[in-house]
């Protein structure tokens, strides 16, 4: 008959008198002075835990107690002979796990809200900013817009102490410079290819950015490309060009002003491998951002004045014939998200890997491409669809084999 062991933290354990020595008997309860509120049962074919285990002579009876806990169980003359152990400070080790594992799934749950936050903000952004490019075509003028908010914003985080104001060398500035300045460019040439093409087209043509990384990277950082990289690259050309054949809003100037998005943003990165200050203090990411935005900004300025001069004002748009205050509105809008999605996605570079990162990148190519199809009705045949889903696949497999380490001799 199964017996049951019940422990509870006020009542005494009973022992029997006899002479000294230690004996086992069987029980069917015992309690003990350690917190639990566990009940046991038991035969003499089961293992179980945990369990009790006391030997006591007339003087000094006792109750053993410690760690692990486990159960020896065996017939003996008197009855079953049983084992075990409790230690009290596996409760602290118990709250310091689960404490742990609420931590990272805080840190999942965080990391969770940032990608969403920036598919979301990169989606509104692409829809706005193509929603005024449409009756606003000047490119030069809107780029200089988003880089004049995203300066308003970092100042103002600063100033607000949401983020401490950066202690910046000389050094420093001199290394970020070519960033800054491809940063500029990268900008400039995506509104001037959404300007001319669907937002779907660019997206897929920016699909080729590996295929630039591993040229600039072999060019000036000397990184020869695996075969399994060099082989991640013919789906994303390939299907970037079937892609390309039946586009309905097909033109060079928005196609070359993609590829020319894609050479400079690629070039940014190979510069901030090769050129970042080594023996200065290293910037976080979203600190460098900042610094590179603010950078572009005083050095487009300028340029988009010397190139558009001053279209955005309610006398130009008015005369141009556009609703003054959904102009201003939509525009204001694609900047602080072009400003908000950037910067989380520098945010999720700080928390996972870089592969994890491009992995993710590829997904949110994916979700703003399907997102402005349906947006915007745009009409795309089933080679073009096939072409673009190959692209994407081959993104995918090079974010993959980028994994792999070359074999070294």
């Amino acid at each position: 008959m199964a017996k049951l062991l019940h422990i509870h933290p006020s009542t005494s354990l009973p022992l029997p008198k006899r002479p000294h020595h230690t004996s086992f008997h069987p029980l069917t309860h015992a309690s003990s002075p350690y917190p639990s509120n566990s009940s046991i049962n038991f035969n003499s074919n089961t293992h179980l835990t945990p369990s009790i285990c006391y030997s006591y002579s007339s003087q000094n009876p006792s109750l053993s107690i410690s760690n692990p806990l486990h159960i020896i169980d065996h017939r003996s003359r008197d009855g079953y002979a049983v084992k075990a152990t409790l230690n009290p400070e596996s409760s602290g080790e118990n709250d310091a796990v689960a404490a742990a594992e609420k931590a990272k799934m805080t840190e999942l749950l965080v990391l969770g809200v940032l990608f969403g936050l920036w598919y979301l903000f990169n989606i509104y952004f692409n829809i706005y900013n193509k929603q005024v490019l449409e009756v606003f075509p000047n490119p030069v003028t809107m780029t200089a817009v988003q880089l004049v908010v995203g300066t308003f914003i970092i100042f103002m985080s600063w100033a607000l102490n949401l983020h401490k104001w950066p202690n910046i060398s000389r050094g420093q500035l001199l290394a970020i410079l070519p960033l800054a300045v491809m940063h500029t460019l990268g900008n400039l040439t995506t509104n001037m290819s959404l300007g001319k093409v669907s937002v779907s087209f660019t997206h897929t043509i920016k699909a080729m950015e590996p295929f630039f990384t591993v040229v600039l990277s072999t060019m000036f950082l000397g990184e020869i490309p695996t075969a399994w990289v060099l082989s991640s690259l013919v789906p994303i050309v390939g299907g970037v060009i079937l892609a390309s054949l039946t586009e309905v809003s097909f033109n060079w100037p928005g196609f070359w002003s993609a590829m020319a998005s894609n050479l400079a943003n690629q070039s940014r990165n190979v510069l901030s491998k090769k050129l970042m200050v080594k023996k200065e203090e290293s910037l976080d990411n979203i600190t460098l951002f900042s610094i590179i935005t603010i950078m572009s900004f005083f050095l487009f300025t300028p340029v988009a004045l010397l190139v558009e001069g001053v279209k955005f004002t309610p006398a130009y748009l008015q005369s141009a014939g556009l609703n003054i205050k959904q102009v201003f509105i939509r525009s204001l809008l694609a900047s602080i998200c072009f400003h908000a999605y950037q910067q989380i996605a520098y945010m999720i570079l700080q928390r996972v890997s870089p592969v994890t990162h491009s992995v993710g990148n590829c997904v949110k190519r994916v979700v703003v491409i399907v997102a402005s199809i349906f947006f915007f009705r745009t009409p795309i045949s089933l080679t073009n669809s096939i072409g673009t889903g190959i692209a994407l696949a081959g993104v995918f497999l090079y974010s993959q084999v980028k994994r792999i380490k070359p074999k070294t001799t």
